[in-house]
């Protein structure tokens, strides 16, 4: 029987989001669409225990004979070839460690041998969304980046994560790069925003609404977010000019704040002769989704096989 129904499965650091997907339209089967709650500081068998149980909810609307398998959009650290976790150091789901989470849901979920379970980093997940069926969809060059809790990024060509060559950066993403007295993670994030915030006022925020709520009364507030645009137009232009992207994607937390830094950070690009398309991502949490039930497509799990190991 010619199955053409993925259950795609993003794990965020909080919660889990699966749908079933239609792998020859692209669509997101609305009511299956499960989310769940997870403690990432719980027992291994905790959190594969509600990892399971949203899958199974999925999985009990669209009948197990249906679907071709499930694609895990991950953070790592993550053997994303073998399932295997090695996340450790980041207070989020750290008793998985060493866990086959192949092995660990397939058995929970009580599947057969042939059903398959693969895995792909978050951000290139998010990417091949936006890729396959999102604003980058009619492009061949993509670069996507995700501006939340960390600084996410993929670089994509024809659908697939250029994660080596010349033409990107060591393992194909950005957030490990120096940038100012650190690297480009702690300051195009959540956590880079609210730190200078509050090394200007002394106050602490819980998050990034909060922070762009005060925008327009507070001058302080907006000017963060216009330094925020300009390094972030300088930092990006030279590696969207050197991979030769066509369209850049802009997702995340942050990314809801477009109107506070987004013109300076377009001007940013045109200053420093990039003249890609950008886009706030209109798919939002459903890129993942889409990107990871995509790993279920024979041809693009043929061609990403090289990428996965580096990711």
């Amino acid at each position: 029987m010619n199955k053409n129904i993925a259950i795609g499965t993003d794990i965020g650091g909080s919660h889990i989001s699966c749908a079933a997907i239609d792998l020859v339209s692209g669509k997101i089967l609305r009511d299956t669409l499960t989310e769940r709650q997870v403690n990432n500081q719980a027992q291994a068998s905790t959190i594969i225990g509600i990892w399971s149980k949203a899958l199974s909810d999925v999985l009990d609307k669209v009948k197990v004979e249906n679907v071709k398998g499930i694609g895990f959009a991950m953070p790592g650290p993550f053997d994303y070839v073998k399932g295997i976790c090695y996340i450790h150091g980041v207070a989020k789901y750290e008793n998985l460690y060493g866990f086959n989470i192949t092995d660990a849901i397939s058995s929970s979920l009580g599947v057969h041998d042939d059903f398959l379970i693969r895995f792909m980093n978050d951000a290139s997940s998010f990417a091949v969304g936006e890729a396959w069926a999102g604003s980058a969809s009619k492009f061949n060059r993509s670069l996507s980046i995700t501006l939340g809790t960390g600084f996410g990024s993929a670089f994509i060509s024809n659908r697939i994560p250029i994660v080596d060559g010349p033409d990107v950066p060591k393992l194909g993403c950005i957030y490990h790069l120096p940038y100012k007295d650190g690297i480009a993670d702690d300051y195009f994030s959540t956590r880079g925003l609210l730190l200078r915030y509050k090394k200007q006022t002394g106050k602490e925020l819980n998050g990034v609404k909060e922070l762009a709520a005060l925008a327009e009364s507070d001058k302080t507030v907006l000017d963060l977010f216009t330094d925020f645009g300009d390094n972030a137009g300088l930092f990006l232009s030279p590696w969207l000019k050197k991979f030769k992207a066509e369209i850049l994607v802009v997702g995340g937390n942050i990314s809801h704040a477009y109107n506070l830094f987004g013109d300076v950070f377009e001007n940013r690009l045109r200053t420093e002769n990039c003249y890609c398309e950008v886009a706030i991502s209109k798919l939002k949490e459903d890129a993942a989704l889409l990107g990871s039930a995509y790993l279920l497509n024979d041809d693009f799990w043929e061609s990403v096989q090289h990428a996965l190991p580096l990711m």
